[in-house]
């Protein structure tokens, strides 16, 4: 459904993205990957949302570190994807997500990303002023980041049996920040959300999914997005 393109930050590196939908959809989308690269399962995120009106690019944020990046979730693929992500410099990165959501020529952008694009979207709502809205799936260390203030309306997902995001933490997020929506999901583990995982779980993931698009649609929709 997709296709390859080429964009170009402002600093002048040239990443690869994948893009879904089409120009003239109601709203429009950056997806922000994974430790994993833009993958299968990204790329099928970005055709789902494509299907319900969205306008998608997931940039291919370690194209600053290695091109080309499609990592699978054994063992092995996890080391190499923290290795990848410790190469990728979070101002760098945030180039890349300003330069995604400037292509879409959109006077409202919306950001959502998974696990380490969980984080990300959190930084690019606080860092940024290129999105009117941002969702987080299972973001760890957005606690450590708590003291940042976000641009724009945040919605964050949690599941309630992730052991690499602890209840503390979610909860040092909803004390620090009561405005935002905040969603646990009882019984969900770590990338509840991805169907190559062994953590899948379908009732969290439909769940979190139909909210994730309600906040999307909603705050993306005000003034012709």
């Amino acid at each position: 459904m997709g296709r390859i393109i080429t964009l170009t930050a402002s600093d002048g590196h040239e990443f690869s993205a994948y893009e879904a939908g089409h120009a003239d959809a109601p709203y429009a989308l950056v997806v922000v990957q994974e430790i994993f690269g833009v993958n299968g399962h990204i790329r099928h995120v970005c055709d789902t949302f494509a299907e319900h009106g969205f306008h998608v690019v997931a940039p291919a944020v370690f194209d600053r570190a290695e091109r080309g990046v499609e990592l699978g979730y054994e063992k092995v693929d996890i080391q190499t994807g923290l290795a990848l992500r410790g190469q990728s410099p979070l101002e760098k990165t945030l180039l890349d997500l300003v330069a995604s959501a400037a292509a879409l020529n959109r006077k409202k952008v919306g950001i959502i990303g998974y696990c380490w694009g969980g984080l990300l979207a959190w930084e690019a709502a606080a860092q940024t002023d290129s999105f009117a809205a941002a969702v987080s799936w299972y973001g760890g260390g957005i606690a450590s980041r708590i003291n940042e203030t976000p641009r724009c309306p945040v919605q964050l997902h949690f599941g309630e049996a992730d052991t690499s995001i602890s209840h503390t933490d979610v909860s040092a997020i909803r004390e620090a920040h009561p405005e935002l929506e905040i969603y646990v999901y009882d019984g969900a583990g770590h990338g509840f959300g991805c169907a190559q995982r062994a953590t899948f779980d379908r009732q969290a993931y439909e769940l979190a999914q139909k909210r994730s698009l309600a906040f999307l649609e909603k705050t993306l929709h005000a003034h012709g997005g």
